[in-house]
C-alpha cells in the first residue's frame, strides 16, 4: 500500500498548479492532506473525487475549519474506509485538523499541527494539541491498534532536520518544547518513519520559505513526517520525502507498507 501526505497549502490553488494531474499520474491508494482552505461545497467534483489511473476514482473525506480560507485536512482513497471520524475535541476540530480513517489493519490519522507562531503566541494551544495526539496514539496502542500519523507536524525535532538549527533555536517549530514534545513522542516507542530508514541522511527537507530563493537552495525545514506505533514497523517498505514534486511550500512525503 501506497500512502502519501501533502500541505498543499490550499486545494484549490493546488489545483490550479496541476494538483489533480498529478494524482492521477501517481496514483497513490491513499493520499493525506493539510491545509486545505476549503470546504467541499467550494471545490468542483473532479476536486472530490479525481480520477486514478485505471479509470477509478477517489473517495474524499474532509474536515474543514470554521473560518473561512484556513487550515482544514482531508483524505482521499481508493478503498473506503471502515469509519471516518474527526478528533473529538471541540477545539481542534473547529479548525478542522484532524482526520481518523479506521481500515481493516491500522488507524490512519492525518493531522495538522499548529503553528506556534511569533514569539510562541500559540504555543499554548501548538501543546494542548501535540498532547492530544499523544493521548490518541497511545489509546490506539492501548487497545491493540496500530498506527499512523502523518501530516505537517509543524517542527523540526533534531538539529539535522533543517538547514539552519542555531539560527532558528528560539523560532516558532524548533522552540524547546515543540522539540521536547517530539522527544516524548519518539521516546513513547512511536517511529519516526523516515529517520528509520535513513538515520543520518542530512539535508532532507519538506518545507521551504518562499522567501529568497531558499528552495532551490535547499534552505529547509523537514517537518512532515509518517510515524507508527512501534510493532508496526515490521509492515513497512519505505518511507521518502518527494522533493521533486512543486506545487506548495511543502512537499509530499510517502509511506510504503505490506504484508
Amino acid at each position: 500500500m501506497d500512502i502519501v501526505s501533502w500541505n498543499v497549502n490550499g486545494i484549490r490553488s493546488a489545483e490550479r498548479k496541476g494538483f489533480r494531474e498529478w494524482l492521477a499520474a501517481e496514483s497513490p491508494d491513499i493520499i493525506c492532506v493539510q491545509e486545505t482552505k476549503a470546504e467541499p461545497g467550494q471545490l468542483s467534483d473532479s476536486l472530490k473525487n479525481p480520477v486514478f489511473s485505471g479509470g477509478g476514482a477517489y473517495r474524499s473525506y474532509w474536515a474543514s475549519a470554521q473560518k473561512k480560507g484556513y487550515s482544514g485536512t482531508a483524505i482521499y482513497t481508493k478503498t473506503e474506509p471502515l469509519d471516518v471520524r474527526p478528533l473529538g475535541i471541540k477545539e481542534f476540530d473547529d479548525e478542522g485538523r484532524v482526520l481518523q480513517a479506521f481500515y481493516r489493519d491500522f488507524v490512519l490519522v492525518s493531522a495538522y499541527f499548529p503553528n506556534s507562531q511569533d514569539g510562541g503566541a500559540r504555543l499554548p494551544y501548538k501543546l494542548d494539541f501535540c498532547a492530544a495526539m499523544l493521548e490518541l496514539c497511545g489509546k490506539f496502542t492501548a487497545c491493540g491498534k496500530s498506527f499512523i500519523l502523518c501530516g505537517d507536524y509543524n517542527i523540526a525535532h533534531k538539529p539535522i532536520d533543517l538547514a539552519r538549527p542555531k539560527e532558528n533555536e528560539g523560532n516558532a517549530g524548533y522552540l524547546p518544547e515543540e522539540r521536547a514534545w517530539m522527544d516524548a513522542f519518539t521516546g513513547a516507542s512511536f517511529v519516526d518513519t523516515f529517520r528509520h530508514f535513513h538515520p543520518g541522511e542530512a539535508g532532507r527537507y519538506t518545507w521551504w520559505s518562499y522567501r529568497a530563493g531558499a528552495r532551490a537552495k535547499n534552505i529547509g525545514w523537514r517537518i512532515d513526517y509518517f510515524c507508527v506505533d512501534g510493532p508496526f514497523v515490521k509492515k513497512l517498505k519505505s518511507s521518502e520525502i518527494m522533493s521533486n514534486v512543486a506545487g506548495s511550500d511543502h512537499c509530499p512525503v510517502r509511506l510504503v507498507i505490506g504484508g
